[in-house]
């Protein structure tokens, strides 16, 4: 069974968890000119 032979040192641990970013959705403009989320539903207009 594979064990750790000794304790990740908080330092390490920090360093691998850089890449693990959370990144927000970018707005983009819809058709009839209104800003939205993409993947998300327009509301005025309903189309996806």
């Amino acid at each position: 069974m594979a064990v750790p032979k000794r304790r990740v040192s908080k330092t390490r641990a920090a360093k691998r968890r850089t890449h693990y970013k959370v990144t927000l959705p970018v707005p983009v403009k819809d058709k009839d000119g209104s800003w939205k989320i993409p993947h998300r539903a327009n509301k005025t207009t309903g189309e996806y």
